[in-house]
């Protein structure tokens, strides 16, 4: 069974929610679920982070550049995964956030028996926010589907 997702605020105070869990053929942690889902960014999310700094970039955010990190085993709280702060970290939860002064983001990665749920949850501040997740809104739950099924495949790969 998978702890409760951690969101950014009240559900009914969200800007955007999204929560996608998939089955997999082994238990893994929370950490692992997030290093293998980052440590295969595809072309199109390349891309995507790529756009994402040249739009946002103007407007004072600062870019962000993708997933680079190296892989780490451990991590704990307030350390920070890439552009992420991790707020929480169990063996079958971790939480990351990124604030600016247009969004507040969350990102919780829960595992349990044989399965792993993304959700994200975000409150846009001003009429930049909203209108960044507009395209980003769609775009991610593509990217989160995308993810989870690599993921799937490498897990499975790996009995």
């Amino acid at each position: 069974m998978h702890p409760k997702p951690a969101i950014v605020a009240d559900r009914s105070a969200l800007d955007y929610y999204d929560s996608q869990t998939i089955d997999v053929p082994r238990a893994i942690t929370a950490l692992e679920a997030w290093t293998m889902i980052t440590e295969q960014t595809g072309p199109l999310m390349r891309l995507a982070f790529k756009a994402r700094d040249a739009i946002s970039a103007p407007f004072g955010v600062r870019r962000i550049g993708g997933f680079a990190q190296p892989r780490r085993d451990e991590v704990k709280v307030g350390d920070h995964l890439d552009f992420f702060l991790v707020e929480d970290i169990g063996s079958d939860i971790l939480v990351l956030t990124a604030r600016d002064r247009h969004l507040d983001v969350m990102t919780c990665v829960t595992t349990g028996a044989g399965s792993v749920s993304i959700t994200a949850s975000v409150i846009t501040k001003n009429r930049f926010g909203r209108l960044y997740m507009l395209p980003v809104g769609l775009a991610h739950r593509q990217i989160v589907r995308n993810s989870l099924k690599r993921l799937r495949k490498t897990i499975g790969s790996k009995q």
